[in-house]
């Protein structure tokens, strides 16, 4: 199933905060995104409702397995992308934006390749 972007997004925010704080809330995410409290809210119920997402009684948020590994896809891409371009010169303010742009609609093949090559540099 393909995810929109903004749910990629969300899940990789989520993943992020839960890595420097540990718990998630939905308005940690709403900080962390600059978005409305009430828009964070619509979004958690849709990936809740689509599984990518448990809310506990505390109003805790986790994911769950296909968020996890949604997360972490857009997290190496995001990670990778940024720092590959920051080495090419790329001032890091326009490398992470571009990144975050990329990490959505870059194929699977060619981030492979990509990674492929930037791992080699590192190796030589």
């Amino acid at each position: 199933m393909k995810i929109q972007e903004s749910a990629e997004n969300y899940l990789e925010a989520i993943l992020m905060l839960h890595n420097k704080n540990g718990n998630v809330r939905s308005i940690d995410i709403a900080g962390e995104l600059e978005f409305s409290k009430p828009s964070v809210s619509v979004a958690m119920k849709n990936l809740r409702e689509n599984g990518y997402i448990e809310v506990d009684e505390n109003g805790y948020i986790y994911l769950l397995k296909e968020g996890q590994e949604i997360a972490e896809r857009m997290y190496e891409r995001h990670t990778l992308l940024s720092n590959w371009l920051i080495s090419l010169g790329v001032t890091p303010k326009v490398a992470l934006e571009d990144a975050c742009r990329v990490e959505h609609v870059i194929s699977a093949e060619s981030f492979a390749a990509i990674k492929n090559h930037v791992n080699k540099d590192q190796t030589s």
